[in-house]
């Protein structure tokens, strides 16, 4: 990005997000209960890098609007600081920044905190994100983000109706 620079932060974040819910069929989730994937991302990538690591972790297949919900104690925490996309930077109440501009590494988190991520504002996925461990120094060759753990199948993005095939 032009005019933008980024310090680099070599630390290595690795992150366990979790499906609360969405549109998810019951038969779904009596096979699927544990819906999680872990993911490993430096520190000087951001928000947004981590949105694409999900959003292909999950095999979703179209973009919609998300956010991600910082320091609250549940998903809509009033309390919690929000990280939005450039359209909605200006909305009410006022967002903390834009996903594009803050990296992963800028949040102060520690292991054993936990975020919301909204994704599609009209189907309402939530996840829950649990920090599991930072380490220092990114492996040289390997590619950040990435997905290095998976428990559940990933759930259809649009589910078909309850008794459809």
């Amino acid at each position: 990005m032009r005019g933008t620079w980024v310090q680099q932060d070599d630390r290595v974040i690795t992150v366990e997000v979790c499906i609360l819910s969405g549109p998810l069929a019951r038969e779904f989730v009596k096979v699927n209960p544990i819906i999680c994937r872990t993911i490993q991302i430096r520190g000087d990538q951001s928000l947004a890098d981590l949105h694409a690591a999900i959003f292909e972790a999950f095999n979703r297949r179209e973009e919609h609007g998300y956010e991600f919900q910082i320091g609250g104690k549940g998903p809509m925490d009033p309390k919690a600081k929000r990280y939005v996309l450039p359209g909605a930077i200006n909305d009410e109440p006022k967002p903390a920044a834009c996903v594009k501009l803050t990296t992963v590494g800028s949040l102060g988190l520690e292991v054993d905190d936990a975020f919301g991520y909204w994704f599609d504002f009209g189907d309402d996925w939530w996840h829950q994100i649990n920090v599991t461990e930072i380490r220092g120094r990114a492996r040289p060759r390997a590619t950040y983000p990435r997905v290095v753990g998976r428990v559940g199948k990933s759930p259809p993005q649009y589910p078909r109706p309850e008794g459809r095939r």
